[in-house]
């Protein structure tokens, strides 16, 4: 009889994608799961790292667990609700706080057992997101992101964007800057403009950050204050490693937008991006229009990262071909092999 596959007494899930060190290392980092405007009582599904979630409000507490209920395996996300928590439709079980079950219709008079409770993870609602990290004993901390907890700012999340494709070719295409006037000229950029200037990443102990000067504005294409205008924007940029970065860009009279893309890495193929925007200028701006405005700039790169080849991130930087724009990306690497993340990136 074969085993389950364990590494430092966790189970890997069930058809795991992933070669199982690398699993480990990713499963001690936090990820965005849902958009906290999205969890009710209602149970509801997602999936990290191939591990199977079930989602739910119970008297005002988030609870993300695995989503299989502990006595015969049912997923709990096909299951009903009420104000006491998510309930099992095989047998009625239902589970509250902290993922308790605190029903047994059948026993209705009986102890309920630690072992009925749900395996859950720890939560953080953070920018207006649901984290979760899989590893218990994990000392990782959800990333920051700049501007979002000063005052007189407009928050928008936007919903999240599934694409076909692995998070780490994800993120690199967010930090990427030589792209703008090949895949983003319908929306922000000009197709002329494709010099990129000189920047210089800097490691930092969660990753590294950069600032980039150019004159790519970031006002929509039909904007009437598009071009240059003697103007030179900048773009700081910050990633988390693994799969977090937050771009940060000035605008004229101390005008700020900051730009989380937390990739939620679904499987080694299949990535949920999140977007929280946060800005201190327009505060009026209609939300909708904001967010048409980003989803259109992610689908953009979506068609991009959906197409590369190969579908992983090549951390041997002798297997792709580098030009000076890319000094974004190759610190990306960098710092992911760093970390101790093995050939799982490379297919």
């Amino acid at each position: 009889m074969n085993l389950p596959i364990t590494t430092k007494n966790i189970q890997l899930p069930a058809h795991c994608s992933f070669m199982p060190n690398d699993w480990l290392l990713l499963s001690q980092y936090w990820y965005p799961v849902a958009r906290c405007a999205d969890i009710t009582q209602k149970p509801m599904k997602a999936v990290l790292l191939d591990e199977q979630l079930v989602i739910y409000r119970v008297k005002g507490e988030v609870v993300v667990a695995k989503d299989v209920c502990p006595h015969r395996g049912v997923p709990l996300t096909l299951g009903t609700h009420d104000d006491e928590g998510v309930i099992c439709p095989y047998h009625g079980l239902r589970f509250g706080e902290k993922g308790h079950c605190n029903r047994v219709p059948s026993s209705p008079n009986q102890n309920i057992p630690n072992k009925l409770n749900l395996l859950t993870f720890r939560s953080i609602e953070k920018y207006g997101l649901i984290w979760t990290c899989l590893q218990a004993d994990s000392q990782t901390k959800v990333p920051d992101m700049p501007l979002w907890f000063d005052s007189n700012v407009q928050h928008v999340v936007c919903p999240p964007v599934d694409v076909a494709g692995f998070a780490g070719r994800q993120v690199e295409g967010f930090l990427d800057v030589a792209h703008f006037a090949w895949v983003h000229s319908s929306t922000f950029a000009d197709a002329n403009n494709q010099e990129v200037p000189d920047y210089s990443p800097i490691e930092t102990d969660y990753g590294f950050e950069a600032d980039y000067w150019s004159t790519v504005g970031d006002y929509p294409a039909s904007h009437a204050f598009k071009g240059n205008l003697g103007f030179k924007w900048l773009r700081h940029f910050k990633l988390h490693v693994p799969f977090t970065a937050t771009l940060t860009i000035h605008f004229r009279n101390q005008g700020k937008m900051v730009i989380m893309n937390a990739a939620c890495p679904i499987s080694a193929k299949q990535t949920r991006l999140f977007a929280p925007v946060v800005k201190n200028f327009d505060l009026d701006d209609n939300e909708q229009d904001i967010i048409d405005y980003n989803i259109k700039i992610f689908e953009e790169d979506r068609m991009m990262v959906e197409n590369q080849k190969p579908e992983r991130l090549p951390l041997d930087l002798t297997l792709e071909a580098h030009i000076p724009a890319d000094r974004s990306s190759i610190m990306f690497r960098r710092c992911l092999k760093k970390a101790g993340f093995g050939d799982f990136f490379l297919v």
